[in-house]
């Protein structure tokens, strides 16, 4: 071994406490990496295959009915590949040992093409026999959820028909990656699931025999998705078509698409963070380093090392540090990487996860660690490589010191000797204690990172479910129904407020921008549902024009007093103009509103709603939910308390994950950062405080003036890196706008109250640790070193 790589690992033990702390920041950003895309790789890489192997469609139609004879004309549409026309019926379960109403949806499966598109993946069983009205195959999820076998019973009201159904196999579908009932944003297979039946058996239940309501089709190569959908919208339009959609527009899609997209961006955003802060590290490090060198590095030159082996020299120093965080990164990524894909697997459902690593990730971790370092230390490098020998010799001119602005002020006479030399000292070097400062003000900011999901999501649901919606069940009818359902509702035993809407699926255009959604009919003055302007205020619903979510607007570029074109995809689908009244506050989900008899006048259409939400005795909810399972043109039934639960699962298992890992890694790089800054202080003022203890200053007082110097540092950093933290909380919500959810940046008091205790605590924990060594601090050997 050369005598220079031997010099390598002794700085390398002597700074082995900076060293260890640099590369648990490393293992961080390392660790975040390979987290996430570990994880991104392996749910795309097995959401394609699911696609590809199940023969997922991609383009979809629902309309009211039309002859099988159809089917040929679709096949004909240029670009259109395969065909298939399928029956998609809402239906109400009647779960044994389970009072709450049960919905699902049925889907009739080919009785003579069992592996056509959209197929199943059996999990236990067999599909259905051709021809067999009580043979079913139900989703996976909800068989679990209600311990459900090949061979169990249940009964369903098919088309007001109670009818038993046999289980005879649990399997997954591509089209239902994520199984969420209408209107509900969170998956809960207690109460609501996917079925299927055969063909002929489901078009006899509903009338359907030798028709179909639904529609699935696959794409040749290279074919224009949007003329087939013109196409298609011309064809079934005639027969009650709601509009033809890609597979981009379909739900489980669409949920499963932006989930991952927003992992991708979170997957670029940690760990540039932590490679940041692990880049200013180790420039701070390498630079201090050097100065301190400046005698063993002419040393070196002299004896024949070039500029080229000294910064080579560095450079592996700098490597060995970021290459045990890539190592030890790299094996912590992927064991959070499998937690993290079992976690999306329970509210995602694919057959299975095709989860590995790849020698690209760990590639482009190592990579990225390794550039960042250099980035990092390149100028410290080079500037001490290009130290002549007798230049390097020569020790750095010593500072001036000079009185600081507060001694200026004449307060001197109330500081002590040892604050004013704290003082003067931060005051010599403005440059190397802002570095400080805003080292330590980063590891603050990202602590904050790390928590605001948790605070934003609480708010988000408080205003959904606290402000806006407040009913305590939610009912949708089977079909838009007269208005006189009201009354039947009302009469009901346990039921204290009725307030009723009607839905419309519309799509909205303004100019060349255009949106698929649902307009909703509510009455005005009601209390259980209220519309929240962008203050959060309850907004009056006007006589005339549309509300809309401020998201939607700004989709649409629209504010209000603009005219839009509101094209319906039910009925008749009139195409018509509306004026925008509003916009309103809404954090899931993107919608517009109208009063409901403005909506009605619209749609040409007598007084008609599609469901109703309702204020009920508790005390009477069991016997309500039993009253309403009898109500023939009851589709289903949310409670909104189960909603709350079942999003604080969802929240429990995903993002108390992401909170938690961020959360340690933040508090790591806080430790680090401040630990580096005691240790490096306290290497550079070493002779300077053993030249104190020698002039008869007590360890009290040289403890007093390099602690009191990290504590002033960390005090001025701890307010900005709350603001930096804010602004990092604003560009993640920004980065997570979407037409499902839109996240608003909430930070609670308690929030700040850890980020700085973290913070505070670091500092006491680095400062013990720094105080041990001054305690120990050899003194003869200090002051052997030459002037």
């Amino acid at each position: 071994m050369r005598a220079i790589d031997r010099k390598l690992w002794r700085d390398l033990w002597h700074m082995r406490g900076q060293a260890i702390a640099i590369a648990l920041v490393v293992m961080c950003g390392v660790g975040t990496y390979v987290m996430f895309l570990s994880t991104l790789g392996a749910l795309r890489a097995t959401q394609d295959d699911y696609y590809r192997e199940y023969r997922f469609a991609e383009v979809f139609a629902t309309l009211k009915r039309a002859p099988e004879s159809l089917r040929a004309r679709i096949a004909a549409i240029p670009g259109v590949e395969r065909v298939e026309t399928r029956v998609v019926q809402p239906v109400r379960l009647d779960m044994p040992d389970f009072v709450e109403p049960v919905s699902a949806r049925m889907v009739s499966l080919a009785d003579d093409a069992p592996h056509g598109l959209n197929g199943l993946h059996l999990r236990e069983g067999r599909l259905p026999l051709p021809g067999r009205a009580d043979e079913v195959v139900i989703s996976t999820p909800f068989a679990k959820a209600h311990t459900l076998h090949p061979g169990d019973r249940f009964h369903a009201i098919l088309n007001g028909r109670r009818q038993a159904l046999t289980v005879v196999g649990t399997a997954l579908s591509p089209e239902f990656v994520q199984q969420l009932r209408p209107g509900s944003a969170f998956p809960d297979p207690k109460r609501y699931g996917v079925m299927w039946m055969g063909r002929k058996a489901l078009g006899q239940a509903y009338d359907l025999d030798g028709a179909f309501n639904d529609l699935a089709l696959s794409l040749r190569p290279g074919a224009d998705a949007q003329d087939v959908i013109d196409r298609v919208d011309a064809l079934i339009t005639p027969f009650g078509g709601l509009g033809a959609y890609a597979r981009k527009d379909q739900l489980s899609h669409r949920f499963l698409t932006q989930e991952l997209d927003q992992l991708g961006t979170l997957a670029t955003l940690f760990p540039t963070m932590f490679m940041g802060v692990a880049a200013f590290l180790l420039n701070v490090v390498i630079s201090r380093l050097v100065t301190m060198q400046r005698e063993q590095i002419a040393t070196l030159k002299a004896f024949g090392y070039g500029n080229g082996a000294v910064t080579a020299h560095y450079l592996k120093l700098v490597a060995v540090i970021a290459g045990g965080g890539i190592l030890g990164g790299t094996a912590l990524g992927v064991w959070l990487g499998h937690a993290l894909s079992g976690i999306y697997m329970e509210f995602y459902y694919f057959p299975w996860l095709r989860f590995s690593l790849q020698p690209a990730t760990m590639l482009e971790a190592a990579g990225a660690s390794l550039a960042a370092a250099g980035a990092g230390t390149i100028v410290a490098v080079w500037r001490a490589a290009r130290l002549s020998p007798a230049q390097a010799m020569r020790p750095e001119p010593p500072p001036r010191y000079r009185e600081t602005l507060v001694e200026q002020l004449g307060l001197k006479r109330w500081l002590s000797q040892p604050t004013r030399m704290i003082l003067r000292h931060i005051w010599r070097k403005p440059l190397k204690s802002a570095l400080t400062v805003l080292g330590i003000a980063l590891a603050c900011g990202i602590i904050l990172t790390g928590l605001f999901q948790r605070d934003t999501v609480g708010f988000m649901m408080n205003v959904h479910y606290g402000l806006a919606q407040r009913e305590d069940l939610s009912v949708a009818f089977t079909d838009p129904t007269a208005y006189r359902a009201r009354f039947d509702l009302a009469g009901l035993r346990g039921v204290e407020r009725v307030e009723v809407f009607r839905s419309v699926p519309v799509r909205l255009r303004h100019g060349h921008l255009e949106h698929r959604t649902t307009i909703r009919g509510i009455e005005p003055g009601g209390e259980l549902q209220r519309l929240l302007d962008t203050e959060l205020r309850p907004v009056a619903m006007p006589s005339d024009g549309i509300l809309m979510t401020d998201h939607l607007g700004k989709m649409l570029g629209v504010r209000a007093g603009d005219r839009i074109v509101v094209e319906v995809l039910e009925g008749n689908r009139p195409l018509r103009e509306a004026v925008v009244a509003g916009l309103v506050k809404e954090y899931l989900g993107v919608a517009a509103y109208m009063d409901l008899t403005a909506l009605n006048r619209f749609m040409h259409e007598g007084p008609t709603i599609s469901g109703a939400w309702l204020a009920v005795d508790h005390a009477q909810l069991q016997g309500l939910y039993a009253r309403l399972k009898e109500l023939p043109r009851v589709a289903g039934v949310a409670e909104r308390i189960q909603e709350i639960r079942n999003f604080n699962r969802l929240m429990d298992e995903t993002m108390l994950f992401f909170t938690y890992v961020s959360t340690v890694f933040a508090v790591v790089i806080a430790f680090g950062v401040i630990y580096n800054s005691a240790r490096i202080a306290l290497t550079e003022r070493g002779r300077e405080l053993a030249s104190l203890r020698v002039l008869g200053f007590t360890r009290g007082e040289i403890g007093y003036i390099l602690l009191g110097e990290l504590g002033i540092l960390t005090a001025v950093a701890i307010p900005l890196g709350l603001k930096l933290g804010e602004a990092m909380c604003y560009y993640i919500a920004l980065t997570m706008q979407t037409d499902l959810f839109r996240v608003p940046v909430v930070l609670v008091p308690q929030t700040y109250a850890f980020a700085v205790a973290v913070v505070i605590v670091s500092a006491l924990l680095s400062g013990l640790a720094v105080r041990r060594r001054l305690d120990r601090l050899d003194l003869i050997a200090v002051l052997k070193t030459p002037e």
